[in-house]
């Protein structure tokens, strides 16, 4: 991680000032109080990747923190109680949300709830004797609602590796109601799209894709199945999804990227191999699909898992 030149101090610290400035709510935070975590954020996504930043991208960055958001996280680090009823009051709701999308049941979705709000308090001290807590994490660059999505998320994964498996959501019954759905449907498979006779006019083909769509999910790794889910369904942004991980939006692009090729080859593989369709018949139905769709084949089957989720989710 690259240093801030020491010629932008003042700089920095004029922008941080204009900042709570424009704020009507501070929590009696301070420039000072808010320095040490802006500069953080600047040496970790501007300067990082920018050798050539100067007062311009300085000031624009900054200018664009959530300064209300931030002074409440930072309000609450520091012990006071009105801030952290103040956090939850209006965060509580999006927390327990958060969880419910991501458990199986309300009892798993409660803990994971308060495990969220465990780790935000911090439940341990570091050699200093300061409680360790996730809300040192956030930078204000993003919502704060956003931000607590991808806490969930990223606790979710860890009890994953920890218990090696994954959370409940119990998808091989979600999609055993959908290929069931699909197959009696008279070829309707996107409740909302127009036409849909004129897209999945055969309810076996389509029945059969769904089947195979399940088989791909099955052969994910965990991890795999939770980033679909958290892109396709829950509409999490790739550097919301990365954070959750803990690693680069970049590397949240790439992942995704790997395992919608992953799924479009086993799906093209289980349509011949498990229900009879010729090589040809797989790359026409699947490009024809895709073309009335007007997307490409990979947005194409992105779209059937979004609609395949809304079915067994809503």
């Amino acid at each position: 991680m690259r240093q801030i030149p020491s010629k932008y101090a003042e700089i920095i610290k004029d922008a941080v000032e204009r900042l709570l400035a424009s704020s009507d709510e501070t929590y009696g935070i301070g420039a000072n109080d808010l320095l040490p975590r802006i500069e953080k954020a600047l040496e970790q996504y501007l300067f990082s990747g920018n050798f050539d930043a100067g007062r311009v991208e300085i000031e624009s960055f900054i200018g664009e923190i959530r300064v209300e958001e931030l002074c409440l996280i930072t309000a609450c680090e520091r012990g006071d109680e009105n801030a952290w009823r103040e956090l939850s009051s209006r965060f509580d709701s999006a927390v327990r949300s958060a969880a419910r999308r991501i458990t199986a049941n309300n009892e798993d979705a409660d803990d994971l709830a308060n495990s969220i709000w465990a780790e935000l308090y911090g439940l341990s001290v570091d050699s200093d004797g300061k409680r360790k807590s996730k809300l040192a994490y956030y930078s204000g660059r993003g919502s704060l609602a956003g931000w607590l999505r991808a806490v969930a998320a990223q606790l979710a994964v860890d009890n994953y590796r920890k218990q090696a498996r994954i959370v409940q959501i119990d998808e091989n019954r979600e999609f055993e109601i959908l290929a069931n759905e699909a197959a009696n449907a008279d070829g309707r498979l996107f409740s909302q799209a127009p036409n849909p006779e004129a897209i999945f006019a055969e309810k076996r083909m389509a029945a059969d894709v769904i089947k195979s769509i399940q088989r791909a999910m099955n052969e994910l790794a965990a991890e795999d199945r939770l980033v679909l889910k958290l892109y396709y369904f829950d509409n999490l942004k790739l550097k919301e999804i990365g954070a959750a991980f803990g690693y680069h939006e970049a590397t949240a692009s790439r992942k995704l990227v790997r395992i919608q090729g992953e799924i479009r080859k086993s799906v093209e593989e289980s349509l011949r191999r498990d229900h009879g369709w010729k090589m040809d018949e797989v790359k026409r139905y699947l490009a024809e699909t895709a073309e009335k769709l007007g997307v490409d084949i990979a947005k194409m089957l992105g779209m059937l898992l979004t609609a395949a989720m809304q079915v067994f989710f809503n």
